[in-house]
């Protein structure tokens, strides 16, 4: 780790690289003037809206929208299969895929018919999420599009793991947009010090507004989790319908939110944007790319980094910039030679290559003060938006 100054709080960063874009970002957080204590950047950091993603940042007295980021409660989940690789033949695996696809809608598509919301799953708590109740039965248990992925994978000892990356669909984003310009708005009035070009607008905890953002965010997170183990249930169906498998103990976690937790010796709203929280003996995942490994980590509960760990491999390549640039034939014949099925048929799908992100192995080593890796995960299929 090594610490940059600036001209308030210090950035403790564990990434080798940053790029500008990121590293200007993180200054306004380190300048803003309700940061507390220091900002992190966290090995995967790249810029983001208003803050990196993979950063961590604290304030007190009030809570940052943009320091969320639009997909709230955006997360993963992993579960472990008893059944090897060996058992599951490339015939077997592309059905197993079919099957996902038939009965999980991905990108822009919702659900048909309404699903059934898990009883624990509250009523919504706010203007925003009220006035989405009747989508949310059509939203859950749907995947999504961009880097949200099911991922088919398995480990050194050739057991298989199923692993999904998913968030709280267009709910999220319509609350974070809607708090966010509030908070504009807001700050506008109050002739804020924070610059308009920071994006970086801020609600009073204490306010109606700010507490009203803080029940919706929450909100959110329960619905996100709510709709990866809806997903997670159909995908186990069809392993099941396939295989007769049984399944272990799920890992699910959020890596955009904000929680009042206690670092220092004070109580602090830790904002994680594209960063996960490591608590010691706390389990994580961190995905690579398409193609690439994912991780199966356990938090050593640094205090430096809040407790908080990298949340996958970080883009160095912007989605556009991919898509004109990279080569699809050389792409698709490297997954192909690996024999992973892999979501890389046109053009317009190179923004998720491999090309496009870090290498996952140096983020985990980077981070090796962070987590420790229990579990390296090898892909056999991709399903992507």
């Amino acid at each position: 780790m090594r610490i940059i100054k600036t001209n308030k709080l210090p950035i403790y960063c564990w990434a080798s690289e940053v790029e500008e874009g990121a590293l200007e970002q993180a200054i306004h957080l380190a300048e803003h003037p309700f940061a507390e204590h220091h900002v992190c950047l966290l090995p995967d950091v790249h810029e983001g809206f208003g803050m990196p993603i993979g950063a961590v940042l604290a304030t007190k007295e009030v809570i940052i929208p943009n320091a969320v980021g639009v997909d709230i409660g955006c997360g993963m989940c992993a579960v472990k299969t008893n059944i090897r690789a060996e058992k599951l033949n490339y015939q077997t695996l592309n059905n197993i895929v079919l099957d996902i696809k038939e009965r999980i809608p991905v990108g822009f598509k919702h659900h048909k018919s309404k699903q059934n919301l898990p009883s624990n799953l509250k009523k919504p708590a706010g203007p925003i999420t009220q006035n989405e109740l009747d989508d949310i039965p059509y939203q859950i248990g749907t995947l999504g599009g961009g880097n949200h992925f099911i991922e088919i994978q398995k480990d050194k000892d050739n057991f298989i793991w199923i692993m999904l990356h998913s968030g709280s669909r267009n709910l999220g984003k319509k609350v974070a947009e809607h708090y966010n310009n509030e908070a504009k708005i807001r700050c506008k009035h109050w002739d804020s010090q924070v610059s308009k070009s920071w994006n970086l607008a801020f609600l009073d905890v204490n306010s109606n507004l700010g507490r009203q953002y803080i029940e919706e965010m929450n909100y959110c997170l329960e619905f996100a989790k709510a709709n990866r183990l809806h997903m997670l249930d159909t995908i186990k169906d069809v392993f099941y319908n396939h295989t007769q498998c049984d399944f272990g103990e799920m890992i699910s976690i959020h890596h955009n939110y904000a929680h009042y937790e206690k670092h220092f010796g004070e109580w602090y709203w830790i904002h994680r944007k594209g960063a996960i929280s490591a608590k010691k003996g706390e389990f994580g995942i961190v995905p690579g790319s398409q193609g690439t490994p994912s991780y199966i980590v356990c938090g050593k509960g640094n205090a430096d980094s809040f407790m908080s760990s990298a949340h996958g491999a970080g883009r160095v390549i912007g989605r556009r910039e991919a898509i004109r640039k990279l080569d699809l034939n050389s792409i698709r014949k490297e997954l192909d030679k690996s024999g992973i099925i892999h979501s890389i048929n046109k053009q317009k799908d190179l923004d998720e290559a491999p090309q496009c992100y870090k290498n996952i192995d140096r983020v985990i080593e980077e981070q090796k003060e962070l987590a420790e890796p229990i579990y390296k995960l090898y892909p056999l299929a991709v399903i992507k938006g």
